[in-house]
């Protein structure tokens, strides 16, 4: 019987959670590690995501804002030249740069499915066979998540997200099912790309985990870009005419049909982004005596830690990547006998939806706060509140809302729509995280004329009891 191959530490999954666990798990340990991927090195977010998405966007959010400002022209779309950019950011889908980076930081790169066998076992399956790898502190899964796909759309072979971020094919007439980020930043960049798009939502309001007046500043911008958003309206039925497997972004098939409960659509593609889920189907947990349920809940043996969007955290890369730089620093240290890195309580999850307006959020709604019971005061200002925000656009749209908690006197919640609102996010994060007292950050002087002058219009509305120290 061959020996098992041998790492300290086995990450089943080498998208951006999974490379950092490994690179925190063996920079500064001289731990071993090694790295399984079926697919790309670099995951979803590298190829299918974040990147392909924000490469499509950025040069839109660019041309819609020369289209705004005075002295300047609308730049023209090229649609070849906006794929070419996209494919440039995804490397051609060839991940031998991630490869290389691998490589560099020690770490192998194992092709192929990796599956649980055991007690710190992993089965690697190849087109050469199977053979086992071991580890001997830590085996991590950082299998990503996949898409949702209601049964009502099965046999019509609807695009999912990959489709549409690797779009090459744009189709005259698209519908999009959902109303979270991927279909609002999908309606984006279809429009400009020629589609006209059909945005069904099953729900009263987009985008519905952040504010509500965020929610509606996008839906006026989707429609006055010319997406046809129907609220409240759900999916009954869909049909396609000769339904066909046509590669990545080209439309699959014959025209479709989609019933709704306001009636019939006519669409040549329709893009489901329903959600997604954890991936862990067929990866061997019960070999180890767990379900999927089981692991989302925590309840795993101490040598095997998930991470990303397979443990059911929040499906962002920026957050994948952070608890993995946490989690590989713990393996590192149990296995080393070091010190635990100080982790603190209640670290914010930031998020930018890159639509136009962006919208930036960090911490709590003003509705998750009540229902959680906090005493809060909630200051809110248009975003031409601030003259260097206003200078982004000259019809500038959007917003700022604080979120405080009057008895400990922090921030707990920020939202910023707007232009580039993105930008904005970093300092309430870190004022949320370092519980930076508001009586202290009204002395955290903005630069002039800038858009963080908005953090100064927010807190002069807060009540003087609170500014004192």
């Amino acid at each position: 019987m061959t020996e098992p191959e041998v790492f300290d530490v086995v990450v089943i999954g080498a998208g951006p959670a999974g490379e950092n666990i490994a690179q925190y798990a063996t920079q500064h340990s001289n731990l071993t590690g090694a790295l399984i991927e079926r697919e790309l090195v670099g995951g979803e977010c590298s190829y299918y995501a974040c990147m392909p998405s924000k490469a499509l966007l950025r040069p839109l959010e660019i041309a819609a804002t020369a289209a705004h400002i005075g002295g300047l022209s609308a730049p023209t779309l090229d649609r070849r030249a906006l794929l070419a950019r996209r494919d440039e950011w995804v490397s051609s889908y060839d991940d031998s740069g991630q490869v290389e980076w691998a490589d560099s930081a020690g770490l192998a790169v194992l092709r192929g499915t990796g599956r649980l066998a055991g007690e710190r076992r992993v089965e690697l399956t190849t087109s050469e066979g199977t053979r086992t790898i071991e580890a001997r502190h830590a085996v991590v899964i950082a299998t990503g998540s996949e898409p949702t796909v209601p049964e009502v759309f099965a046999g019509s072979l609807p695009w999912g997200s990959r489709d549409a971020t690797g779009v090459d094919e744009v189709p005259e007439r698209l519908v999009i099912v959902g109303g979270g980020v991927v279909s609002c930043e999908a309606a984006v960049w279809m429009t400009a790309l020629g589609s006209a798009v059909t945005l069904l939502v099953r729900g009263d309001r987009l985008l519905n985990r952040v504010e509500p007046f965020a929610s509606e500043i996008v839906l006026k911008a989707l429609r006055d870009m010319g997406v046809d958003v129907r609220l409240t309206t759900g999916v009954t039925g869909c049909t396609r005419d000769d339904p066909q497997e046509t590669g990545l972004g080209r439309v699959h098939g014959g025209p479709v049909v989609v019933s709704t409960s306001q009636g019939d659509i006519s669409a040549d593609e329709i893009l489901v982004a329903a959600g997604r889920k954890p991936r862990l189907d067929d990866l061997g947990l019960e070999t180890v005596g767990l379900s999927a349920a089981k692991a989302l809940a925590g309840d795993v043996p101490s040598w095997l830690v998930l991470v990303g969007d397979s443990s059911g955290e929040a499906p962002l890369t920026h957050w994948g990547k952070y608890r993995a730089r946490v989690l590989g620093e713990q393996i590192a240290a149990k296995a080393t006998g070091g010190t635990k890195p100080f982790v603190p309580d209640d670290v914010p999850v930031p998020q930018v939806v890159f639509t136009d307006p962006q919208v930036a959020s960090v911490g709590l709604t003003e509705a998750e706060a009540r229902a959680a019971h906090i005493d809060v005061e909630v200051t809110h200002v248009p975003w031409s509140a601030a003259s260097g925000a206003a200078l982004l656009r000259d019809d500038v749209e959007g917003g700022a809302r604080l979120v405080v908690d009057r008895a400990k006197r922090v921030v707990v919640g920020a939202t910023f729509v707007g232009p580039e609102a993105g930008e904005l996010l970093h300092s309430a994060t870190i004022a949320i995280t370092g519980r930076v007292p508001v009586d202290v950050l009204r002395h955290a002087v903005p630069s002039y004329p800038t858009a963080s002058e908005l953090w100064l219009r927010l807190i002069e509305q807060l009540p003087a009891e609170l500014l004192q120290p």
